[in-house]
């Protein structure tokens, strides 16, 4: 078995067919120029726009939605009742976003991202693109809520118990975990746009925010925690929901190179998104 530090350093052997990182890259899409493409600042923007539009609808549903609870909910719900209703709405969402937008960039979450990075699917530089555009996009989303509707319900915000920060890391990083695990090792890895794993990621997140999110919140996403933080203007314990869910998506790379190896071209691809058509272009990636 080729090391699991090698992966994650980025070597890889010229004679391996399940090349990682840009050599998978370059491979899937049919060599050097299709692998301009790739780094196009054209398409750059559709990802990082793809990754904002995502994000913030996020957000501004899952903040949105407790405001309106709260001010148009008949009295304040069960705690568990606002679990149920917000893990839906996430959930549902999250099914709509990636149908809609999986075949150009379907992260929505810092923790994704970074897990992909680790398998050496993406190039730093645009690893940090991403995670700004996710954070702006969540602060954005529940700013926006917050326009609309006041600060009620406390926007959704993700907090732990007193006293109980890192009993909250830990659940954070079991249950990111799984979450990540889960999309890594779907039939097609990483390729949100598959007509079934939509289905997947959002029942996945509507079962544990239903059953986590009375407790801590459940957030399995930096981003989905920064947002509700900066619209009430408490960051004080956002350091629980970034550092649970990096620590669960990078043990989730770990197992998953375990259970499948190292990514293939088809996965690599589908972590970077479809690259542009250009109507001169001989030769196109596969689909």
């Amino acid at each position: 078995m080729w090391p699991l530090w090698r992966l994650l350093r980025g070597q890889q052997r010229s004679d391996n067919p399940r090349a990682v990182g840009r050599a998978a890259l370059i491979a899937s899409a049919g060599g050097q120029r299709g692998y301009a493409d790739w780094t196009n600042p054209d398409h750059r923007l559709r990802r990082l726009l793809s990754e904002f539009i995502g994000t913030a609808g996020l957000m501004f549903i899952l903040s949105g939605g407790a405001a309106v609870l709260a001010r148009y909910g008949g009295g304040a719900p069960p705690l568990w009742e606002k679990g149920l209703v917000l893990s839906v709405i996430s959930g549902l969402w999250l099914m709509a976003a990636i149908y809609f937008l999986g075949d150009i960039s379907a992260h929505f979450n810092p923790a994704a991202t970074l897990a992909f990075a680790l398998r050496r699917d993406m190039e730093w530089q645009m690893v940090i693109a991403y995670w700004i555009v996710q954070l702006a996009a969540a602060a954005g989303g529940s700013l926006l809520a917050r326009a609309f509707f006041g600060p009620e319900g406390k926007l959704a915000a993700t907090m732990p118990p007193p006293g109980l920060a890192w009993q909250a890391v830990g659940f954070e990083v079991i249950i990111t975990f799984g979450l990540i695990l889960m999309v890594l090792n779907l039939a097609d890895g990483p390729k949100l746009n598959g007509p079934l794993v939509p289905l997947a990621v959002g029942g996945y997140v509507i079962a544990f925010a239903t059953m986590g999110g009375p407790f801590e919140g459940a957030a399995m996403n930096p981003a989905r925690a920064f947002g509700p933080d900066v619209a009430l203007g408490n960051l004080g314990t956002w350091w629980v929901y970034l550092l649970g869910p990096s620590i669960g998506a990078a043990f989730a790379v770990a197992v998953a190179y375990v259970l499948r190896g190292p990514a293939t071209f088809a996965e690599a691809t589908a972590a970077e998104g479809t690259p542009l058509r250009r109507g001169n272009q001989t030769q196109e990636p596969p689909t």
